[in-house]
């Protein structure tokens, strides 16, 4: 099947030419237009909790 399939391509340069070609360009202009959002933030995740716990030391509520 892959023999049949080089085969094809060898004959038909200009057919796959242009479908690379159309890779390509499409995955150019995705690239150009995916949105800052989708790359993940790789920052470190903070989390301030704010409590009271009167007459206790901070060793205890933590």
């Amino acid at each position: 099947m892959i023999e049949s399939i080089i085969r094809w391509s060898v004959h038909n340069r200009f057919f796959v030419l242009l479908a690379t070609l159309m890779l390509v360009g499409i995955g150019g202009w995705s690239l150009k237009n995916t949105p800052v959002d989708a790359i993940p933030d790789l920052s470190d995740v903070q989390v301030i909790i704010k409590t009271s716990y009167p007459g206790q030391a901070p060793q205890v509520v933590e």
